[in-house]
């Protein structure tokens, strides 16, 4: 009878605390996701909610490959990546019920989120509106002389905008510290890609301005933060941006509103077979990491953390009417903007 060989783990290629932060970043992600969209179903939460559920490697892999430092500007599927970034769940919790103590005191709501602490410059409602404002925060620091670097993320609707080739152009020219990332879930809402455009692998865009760019597997968060690490030593070098196609998927609608009629149950499923947080737990366990009982610790860890929030936002008070007129003009210096 021939003798049962044992699988060789795959080499891990980056520090062990690297993969445990991947794992609890991006499962915090999803279970705050999911926690959101069942409060939107009992009409806690209201008005637009966008859930990132899927593209959890996005933000993860990206913040383990920048620091602290480096400003984060995107669209207003926004609740994922200040997560990533560590800014407090209860705060964005109680943005999305509206309350005074989320991050915007209740006025931003799901698709306005930001953190000044942690550099998150906002979650932005109009389409592709961030892209000329991304490439305005690295010409800032450029022109301040740091070391820093802005990256700027939107979804594939966005690549239509005219903005984009504006910003393009100019980020070139100036060579500005800015990473252009395109997170192409195949779909402008309800519309795919093929439908939309032309160019269906949209890193080439970039190619027109002899701008770096290339694809990448969104679903990897290694390679998402290989990527995103190459495209930041160029940034700091003064070399200029670079254009990433982060190739991802959503699991749930555009929006809670969303019927997702455009596609089927079978192509959703297909996905969910190279789940983000199911790979790094694969690695995680076949390289002997963590342990089942170590990742399931961190599970109920998580678990505590969004009930938790959902109590603090419960409790909190909602927005003094007296604030509708407040913070609508600047009234401080702003830390994003040039002396």
């Amino acid at each position: 009878m021939a003798t049962k060989t044992k699988a060789t783990p795959a080499k891990i290629t980056h520090p062990k605390e690297r993969y445990m932060y991947w794992y609890e970043s991006m499962q915090l992600q999803r279970k705050f996701e999911e926690k959101a969209g069942q409060l939107y179903g009992q009409q806690k939460i209201r008005g637009f909610c966008h859930l990132y559920i899927g593209q959890e490697a996005c933000s993860s892999g990206g913040v383990s490959a920048l620091t602290k430092d480096d400003k984060w500007i995107t669209a207003y599927r926004d609740h994922g990546i200040p997560l990533a970034l560590g800014t407090d769940p209860n705060a964005i919790m109680a943005e999305l019920f509206g309350k005074a103590t989320g991050t915007t005191k209740g006025k931003g709501g799901s698709m306005h989120i930001f953190d000044k602490e942690h550099n998150f410059v906002g979650g932005h409602g109009i389409v592709g509106a961030q892209i000329p404002l991304g490439a305005g925060i690295a010409f800032a620091e450029k022109y301040n002389k740091t070391t820093n670097l802005c990256i700027c993320l939107f979804g594939d609707g966005a690549v239509r905008q005219g903005a984009l080739h504006e910003a393009f152009n100019m980020a070139m020219t100036w060579k500005l510290p800015v990473i252009f990332v395109v997170e192409n879930n195949g779909y402008a809402m309800g519309t795919s890609v093929n439908r939309t455009s032309n160019v269906t692998d949209l890193y080439t865009i970039g190619e027109a301005y002899d701008m770096p760019s290339e694809p990448v597997d969104g679903m990897d968060v290694e390679a998402v933060h290989e990527a995103v690490s190459r495209a930041a030593e160029r940034a700091r070098s003064g070399q200029g941006p670079t254009f990433l196609e982060f190739k991802t998927y959503r699991y749930r609608g555009h929006s809670m509103s969303d019927p997702q009629k455009y596609r089927t149950k079978e192509e959703v499923e297909e996905y969910k077979k190279r789940d983000p947080i199911e790979m790094v737990k694969s690695t995680i366990l076949t390289n002997g990491i963590a342990t089942e009982e170590e990742l399931a610790a961190i599970d109920a860890k998580i678990k505590q953390q969004v009930e938790d929030a959902v109590k603090f936002s419960e409790e909190s008070p909602w927005p003094d009417a007296s604030e509708i007129f407040k913070d609508v003009y600047v009234q401080e210096d702003y830390p994003f903007i040039m002396d």
